[in-house]
């Protein structure tokens, strides 16, 4: 009697579904930024500033315009007249804010908690004027995250904030005869303490509602990076930025010394040109020290941050995932931070496209859909995004 076997009776595997790639590209080049650059630059110093949003307006309109999904690009929306009005209001807060710690120490506290209890709503105002207009194929993104999640991000970090700012008001003297509180010293700088300690944790609040609540028609995105990443980059980023520091010690303990003996003798035969050789070089290696640091420390940190954070987020049909290195990271800000030095700044925005290419080209965003099938499936709630920008009051956006 023929019997069947385990493996022939068992159900087959359902078939896992397919998986479609596709890169990001950033197809913008340093040439045609600058031009756009200089004059948003200069604009923006002959109006004192009132430029800015517009500025801003043509600086994102180019980088969402040069950035291509599928070979299809990205477009920017906004009206700056719209952008205008939030930072003129920004302006006007921080004015007040400032005009007010000068009138009385506790003017300016009120002023304070008055800045602190509107931040979150324009915070959140912001996310969903940046997100709903932009656009891929004809299709708006939409932020669906609530003011009041925004509130609950910002409440202890408003609260530290707070304490600080009150017991800093507090411990300042009266007179030439008062002292501090030591109560309050302590209080102010466990406060402090607490804050720094906690702040990769408020980092990963910041991205968690704003990565949890992107959305582009049914898509809807989720954050799954947990918090103890954020601890572990930060601690694996004190210890890179730090190293460069024990060097800096170990330098200055032995050059120090020595450009004093040296300083000394060059007193002694009053050779000035010498002087100043020396002088010179030691202000060059310093500069060149601190570019490193920089680079070292934020380098590593752009790389790793931006793994950690489009590695943690999907939706139902769309993946991301960031093959950036932190090594290729770090030696374009150090070649960036030279050139910057070198022209005065001229390179700048050849700087700001490299890094935009380097970030974008080692994006890969993946689908279970083809992407016929998903620009179709999308388009049918596309339209809800379109007054997303309008439902808000004065359509903000705060560069946050």
């Amino acid at each position: 009697m023929d019997t069947e076997s385990p493996i022939s009776a068992a159900a087959p595997a359902p078939a896992l579904p397919t998986r479609h790639e596709h890169a990001l590209r950033f197809v913008g080049s340093g040439s045609e930024y600058f031009r756009i650059w200089i004059v948003n630059l200069l604009l923006t110093l002959v109006t004192f500033g009132l430029y800015y949003p517009f500025a801003k307006v043509r600086r994102l309109k180019y980088f969402h315009g040069a950035t291509e999904l599928a070979g299809q690009p990205f477009a920017f929306h906004a009206d700056p007249w719209k952008m205008f009005r939030g930072y003129v209001l920004i302006a006007v807060m921080l004015i007040v804010y400032s005009a007010a710690g000068h009138f009385s120490p506790m003017a300016g506290l009120i002023a304070f908690v008055i800045v602190a209890a509107v931040w979150p709503a324009l915070w959140h105002s912001s996310l969903r004027f940046r997100l709903a207009n932009t656009s891929w194929r004809g299709l708006r993104f939409h932020f669906r995250g609530t003011a009041g999640g925004a509130y609950r991000v910002m409440a202890w970090p408003a609260v530290a904030s707070l304490v600080l700012v009150g017991t800093s008001i507090a411990m300042a003297p009266a007179d030439e005869n008062s002292q501090p509180s030591t109560a309050l010293a302590i209080v102010f700088f466990a406060v402090l303490l607490a804050f720094w300690a906690a702040f990769p944790a408020f980092l990963w609040l910041i991205h968690r509602y704003r990565h949890d609540h992107m959305a582009l028609g049914r898509e809807h995105t989720r954050y799954n990076a947990r918090v103890g990443r954020y601890y572990m980059l930060s601690l694996k980023s004190m210890l890179i930025s730090g190293g460069p520091l024990v060097v800096l010690g170990i330098v200055a303990a032995i050059v120090i010394p020595a450009m004093q003996a040296s300083t000394a003798g060059i007193a002694q035969r009053a050779d000035a040109g010498a002087g100043a050789a020396f002088g010179v070089g030691m202000v060059v290696g310093m500069a060149l020290f601190y570019v490193v640091l920089i680079a070292v420390a934020g380098g590593y940190w752009t790389a790793r941050m931006q793994a950690v954070m489009w590695n943690g987020t999907a939706s139902a049909h769309i993946g991301f995932a960031s093959s950036l290195r932190a090594r290729p990271m770090i030696g374009l800000w150090i070649k960036n931070g030279l050139l910057i030095i070198v022209t005065l700044g001229l390179y700048f925005p050849f700087a700001q496209v490299a890094t935009a290419r380097m970030r974008l080209h080692a994006m890969t965003v993946t689908s279970t859909l083809a992407l016929d099938d998903l620009t179709a499936r999308l388009g049918l709630e596309s339209e809800s995004a379109a007054g997303d920008a309008a439902g808000d009051l004065l359509g903000f956006d705060i560069g946050l």
